[in-house]
């Protein structure tokens, strides 16, 4: 982050807020021409500020409203057993984070589905069954307050 100065930051948070903003608006916004915009764009791009751009979708409407998180114990967490579970918790399309946890248990993963029982299903069949796993835990979420995405001005 040291990196950036206060154009970049704000050519971050512009995209972020709206990744179809049109080249010559952005450069309006953040203060610059349209020449130096583009340029900076694509170095925020190269540099992999930028990982991509996407539509946010409405999870409910696309019948995948219930989410669950997961935590996960694995038997053994060398690094052969950690590569395996990385692997196989990527071929899952219903898992959409999965992050390694330092604490009590080894990941967290945020699961959506289209119900309880399509996740109950999910977790019996499928995440139960990854490499190396000894013990979940479930958590399922009432209500979505924040989602998504992490903001440019909270990594300051």
């Amino acid at each position: 982050m040291d990196d950036l100065d206060k154009y970049d930051r704000n050519i971050l948070s512009q995209l972020q807020q709206n990744g179809r903003i049109t080249m010559t608006e952005l450069a309006q916004r953040i203060g610059l021409s349209k020449t130096p915009c583009q340029l900076r764009v694509r170095r925020l791009e190269n540099d992999g500020y930028i990982r991509g751009y996407k539509a946010i979708l409405d999870p409910e409407k696309l019948g995948a409203g219930h989410i669950a998180f997961v935590q996960v114990r694995l038997t053994d967490t060398t690094a052969k057993a950690l590569d395996a579970f990385n692997a196989a918790v990527r071929t899952l399309p219903a898992i959409e984070q999965c992050h390694m946890i330092a604490g009590g248990f080894d990941y967290l993963l945020k699961v959506r589905t289209s119900s309880i029982a399509t996740y109950r299903h999910l977790l019996g069949e499928s995440i139960a069954s990854l490499p190396y796993v000894g013990q979940t835990s479930t958590f399922v979420a009432m209500e979505t307050i924040v989602e998504p995405g992490p903001d440019i001005h909270s990594a300051q």
